[in-house]
């Protein structure tokens, strides 16, 4: 049994906090650059342009590359093999808190839905876990703005809408969207599960290497048809008008009910920012 004392956990939250909000995936710098060359909007390509720059600026002088530093979401895998001394949870949270404040990252989060109290240090951060084989504990964070995180939506299809019927679901929802979470996009689908974890895989789905496709050819198929149509839906960088509305679209998939066909789309902005340390 492998022991990790929780500071470990709180100074490597803490540093993730930080390095996802400064700096942009290679993956996503690659796409938009790819993507820019494709937009037949001049405006379009001028706004794509100014996004790259954007993340050259942020990496450089180590500052925001948003105003909107999101909600901290958490993915951990913990190795059935570990023993954390301390409080996991407290531990992340106060990583959270640390990396806020000493990052200089705006605090977003309200204690209550309705009475709207800023916490001042933007926690709680949301939290989720696996256990997984191994001595090793491997955590990502995803800082998810509220602008993309307002534009998603889920929807409990009839089995018999089939692939038809998802397809049609994942265009309306960016459809609709516009410009709210700052296209281009990547988009992550969930398909199947139950009505609370098809939402959690279709952010899941957000953290895959931009550019890869599903292991499965049936939804690698699916992707690439999804990902042409929300590009046919004038949409545009911006919400502008042009070409180039979604860089990528990430499926995953998980067993359900056989009167179910749960489906959940969560949109990220373009500053698609997520970091991943191993302890």
């Amino acid at each position: 049994m492998r022991e990790v004392d929780s500071g470990e956990i709180t100074a490597a939250v803490k540093e993730l906090c930080m390095q996802a909000n400064y700096y942009l995936g290679e993956d996503v710098l690659e796409a938009l650059k790819k993507y820019q060359l494709q937009e037949e909007s001049p405006l379009g390509r001028e706004i794509i342009g100014q996004i790259i720059l954007n993340a050259s600026i942020a990496a450089e002088k180590k500052m925001p590359l948003c105003q909107d530093t999101g909600l901290a979401v958490i993915f951990a895998s913990i190795g059935q093999d570990v023993h954390i001394n301390g409080d996991f949870n407290e531990a992340v949270q106060e990583g959270v808190r640390q990396g806020y404040q000493e990052g200089y990252l705006r605090k977003s989060i309200v204690a209550d839905p309705l009475r709207r109290k800023n916490t001042g240090d933007n926690t709680p951060a949301v939290v989720s876990i696996s256990i997984v084989p191994g001595d090793k504990i491997e955590l990502t964070i995803l800082p998810k703005g509220g602008g993309s995180e307002n534009m998603s939506r889920i929807k409990m299809l009839k089995p018999s809408d089939g692939e038809q019927g998802v397809i049609d679901f994942v265009v309306e929802t960016i459809r609709i969207a516009g410009g709210n979470p700052c296209p281009p996009l990547i988009v992550g689908v969930g398909i199947g599960g139950s009505f609370d974890h098809v939402a959690r895989i279709a952010k899941h789905a957000l953290l895959r290497k931009v550019g890869s496709r599903h292991p499965d050819p049936y939804y690698a198929d699916m992707e690439s048809k999804l990902l042409e149509k929300i590009n046919n839906t004038g949409v545009g960088p911006q919400g502008l008008g042009g070409r180039i509305t979604a860089i990528a679209v990430h499926i995953e998939a998980a067993p359900c009910h056989i009167a179910s066909l749960p489906v959940a789309v969560n949109t990220q902005c373009h500053s698609a920012r997520h970091k991943t340390i191993v302890i």
